[in-house]
């Protein structure tokens, strides 16, 4: 398929990473079919996409008319058989393996033969993810950075089956929203960015868990010394404790090594329910 015959995207997830690719494809004069299996959690994904758009506007950088044209484009459903006649569709529903697998299964007897599915997995091989479809070489990775409008990267990653054709378009659209599109050649447990940044975040959260030093201490040493513009625990807090234990479960899994080896303490907090900004408290408190 070809990029200009993408006409209409679906957005599998309202979440923050979902609300955010619709919002791009929106910017684009894209249509988008943003699903959610909760009506609420839908509404909640439009809300933050209207709050993002005024603060947009506060800048100078979108119009009051522009943002109403945005939010017009973006239908919301909670029946998947709404995507029917999407051109491509990108799934950011939560980091689970199953999940991702039944979703695909799904999306894979609902929408239109010739379309791409694409993950939004920070993690998750798109080999198996695109060996449960009868499509498998339209299938591919397509990782966002959080915030989407604002983060410029987005990762690519093939599957073994994942066609040339289906990968050319797929950064061709990366490149349409206005992103850096950057290709894993190889498609190993978290790609890219997380290969590398998770381990760093275990490793701090280790480092509080031996008592070296305190998670104010901690994000400070790393900020200062080696100019990040945020610590790891903010980070993690950020990205959300569950998904950043989830990743770290993928890279010990694939990989059959120790040194992905979890943080016990990660995994009592999230145990514990402390999960980050979302849940309003992790390894800094917020309030709700």
């Amino acid at each position: 398929m070809e990029i200009s015959s993408i006409k209409k995207i679906g957005v599998i997830g309202a979440g923050q990473m979902g609300n955010g690719i619709a919002q791009v494809a929106a910017a684009q004069n894209l249509d988008v079919v943003m699903f959610d299996i909760a009506s609420g959690s839908l509404d909640k994904g439009l809300g933050t996409i209207a709050a993002s758009c005024d603060r947009l506007i506060k800048k100078a950088t979108m119009t009051e008319d522009q943002k109403k044209t945005l939010l017009a484009k973006i239908k919301t459903t909670t029946s998947m058989n709404d995507l029917a006649t999407c051109d491509f569709v990108v799934e950011a529903a939560t980091e689970n393996i199953e999940l991702k697998l039944n979703i695909f299964r799904q999306l894979d007897e609902i929408v239109q033969k010739d379309a791409i599915l694409t993950s939004n997995t920070s993690s998750i091989s798109i080999t198996k993810i695109a060996g449960v479809t009868k499509r498998p070489e339209q299938v591919a990775g397509m990782h966002f950075m959080n915030p989407v409008p604002l983060m410029q990267l987005v990762e690519g990653i093939r599957g073994l089956q994942t066609s040339d054709e289906t990968f050319k378009t797929t950064r061709a659209l990366a490149e349409k929203l206005g992103k850096v599109f950057v290709e894993s050649t190889k498609d190993m447990p978290g790609f890219i960015v997380n290969r590398i940044l998770m381990p760093m975040i275990n490793e701090a959260v280790y480092t509080l868990h031996e008592g070296i030093a305190s998670v104010e201490s901690i994000d400070q040493a790393m900020k200062l010394g080696t100019n990040q513009p945020m610590g790891p625990f903010t980070l993690a807090d950020f990205i959300g404790l569950d998904t950043c234990l989830a990743i770290m479960n993928v890279l010990h899994d694939g990989m059959a090594d120790s040194k992905y080896r979890p943080c016990p303490l990660l995994v009592k907090y999230v145990e514990a329910g402390w999960l980050g900004r979302k849940s309003g408290r992790g390894f800094y408190k917020y309030a709700k």
